[in-house]
């Protein structure tokens, strides 16, 4: 069956037999899955006789008491074992303990932090899939966009501004893929391990992890609650580290133009982008990447925390396992999400004024050397070294690429023969062939370089990442379909159990 069909008739079930149960989107908190888990208990253990059948209804009908309590403003949402299951009493007798057989505050914790890792990272992801997407489709409209890059802090050379932004795109797509290698290491189901190594209670399981949306069940007792329950946190932090990490240096990027009197690239005014200096008029400064800066780096103190807190502890302590300090760490990495997908809107680029930096410097001056090699048989070192010289010449003589002296090159030409001890000619390069080498615009249109900035390779590649998000929000949909598609069916048989009370 279609999981569409199977959830749809299986949520219907539950809107007529159960209606508190899975109606109104609940909180999948702590609470929540410990719900959810004892749901599944009573269901799993009743049918393979583990728990009296005629006991079930009943201590399903308090659970549900106490779940439906749970879900009213302010009412009691316990986050552990041992407060959750003092409720239960009250609400269906001491014999509702009956449930706890072969189970642990260690496995029934492992799971619910699993379980709530596991929603985190798919919200996550889709915040991910959307900042990605953005950029891709800013990538695509300035694929023609002539720009300076920088290393080491220094105007290098001309790029596509698209071109730079796949850059960046390709950097997200690799945190997307440790997203979903984390994502299969987290949805695995510790239920059913108890402490340790497990108990003499025939536990289904297999049941138990399909009823809770995982696919497959930690298969190592001691690996369970001891082990992968502290490790999954620190994995988690190295993926939100490493987005805030990207996030970072796109901002500090942009940042650079705001230190220049004419920049090419700002945002727009207003908005909650910029904000007015309280004391100098002039100034719009740029408030929301001061913003997104500071919560990267917030992301990836706390990220950093998670390894931290999990080091030098013998295996079984709580240290790295807070859910509330977890979920943190990924919730501030979708608010950098989030704003950095904010800034790509608001983002105004001036190709104009790009192109005037890049004429006004030498960023061009590679391609000479590159040409001369190329074209002629030059030493590249030969004409690197050429090129350097007019460089040199032209900053002492504050000579634009666009003006330098035709002449003044052939001359420094023959003299870089001479000093290396080449033989050979005039310049081979024409006037015209010498003032095109040198044209930002023409050196991106004559790029060869797979994955380079000319037009075939940009059109090529935003295809390719455009693939790609389509690819993630499939994935996205598949499991949350998935795991909804398990709640639905726990929420039907549940319903069928506690019908039975009535």
């Amino acid at each position: 069956m279609p999981v569409a069909k199977f959830c749809a008739g299986a949520l219907l079930m539950c809107a007529v037999a159960l209606p508190a149960l899975a109606q109104q989107a609940p909180r999948r908190d702590d609470f929540y899955w410990l719900g959810e888990i004892n749901k599944a208990s009573a269901v799993i253990n009743s049918e393979e006789g583990l728990l009296d059948p005629a006991v079930a209804p009943r201590i399903a009908a308090g659970l549900d008491q106490v779940l439906r309590a749970g879900d009213q403003p302010g009412g009691k949402r316990p986050n552990l074992v041992i407060t959750f299951e003092p409720l239960l009493i009250d609400a269906a007798g001491v014999e509702a303990t009956l449930l706890h057989a072969g189970r642990s505050s260690q496995d029934m914790l492992s799971t619910v932090r699993a379980a709530m890792i596991r929603d985190d990272l798919l919200r996550l992801a889709e915040q991910l899939r959307k900042t990605t997407a953005t950029m891709t489709r800013l990538a695509e409209r300035h694929a023609g966009t002539v720009v300076p890059n920088y290393t080491n802090g220094v105007a290098a050379q001309p790029n596509s501004y698209g071109h730079y932004l796949l850059g960046h795109v390709a950097g997200l797509e690799r945190d997307a893929q440790r997203l979903r290698e984390a994502f299969a290491r987290v949805d695995r189901s510790p239920m059913g391990t108890t402490v340790l190594n497990g108990t003499s209670w025939p536990l289904n399981r297999d049941r138990m992890a399909r009823y809770l949306g995982f696919p497959a069940t930690v298969d190592n007792a001691y690996d369970a609650a001891q082990i992968t329950a502290a490790e999954m946190p620190v994995e988690v932090g190295a993926l939100a580290t490493s987005i805030a990490i990207h996030a970072g240096a796109f901002v500090e990027d942009v940042m650079t133009q705001y230190a220049q009197s004419r920049p090419w690239i700002l945002l727009q005014e207003g908005g909650g982008n910029t904000y007015v200096s309280s004391a100098m008029p002039q100034k719009r400064n740029p408030g929301l990447l001061n913003d997104t800066r500071a919560e990267a780096s917030r992301v990836v103190t706390s990220g950093i925390g998670r390894a931290i807190q999990a080091h030098n502890i013998p295996p079984g302590m709580s240290d790295p396992k807070s859910p509330r300090d977890n979920a943190a760490v990924v919730a501030g990495a979708i608010r950098v999400l989030e704003n950095w997908d904010r800034i790509l809107n608001a983002m105004v680029i001036s190709p104009e004024r790009a192109l005037e930096e890049l004429n006004s410097d030498w960023t061009a001056s590679q391609e000479v050397a590159d040409v001369l090699m190329r074209k002629y048989r030059l030493p590249f070192r030969v004409g690197h070294h050429f090129a350097s010289e007019i460089v040199d010449y032209a900053k002492e003589h504050d000579i634009r690429p666009t003006d330098f002296p035709y002449a003044e090159a052939r001359r420094i030409y023959a003299e870089t023969l001479r000093e290396m001890k080449v033989e050979g000619g005039e310049l081979p390069m024409s006037e015209e062939e010498f003032r095109a080498t040198l044209d930002p615009v023409a050196i991106i249109r004559n790029r060869a370089t797979a994955g380079g900035p000319q037009p075939a390779e940009m059109t090529r590649m935003v295809a390719e990442a455009n693939r790609t998000l389509g690819q993630q929000e499939e994935w996205i949909k598949a499991q949350r379909g998935r795991i909804d598609g398990a709640l639905a069916s726990l929420d039907g048989d549940f319903g069928r159990l506690l019908a039975r009370a009535k």
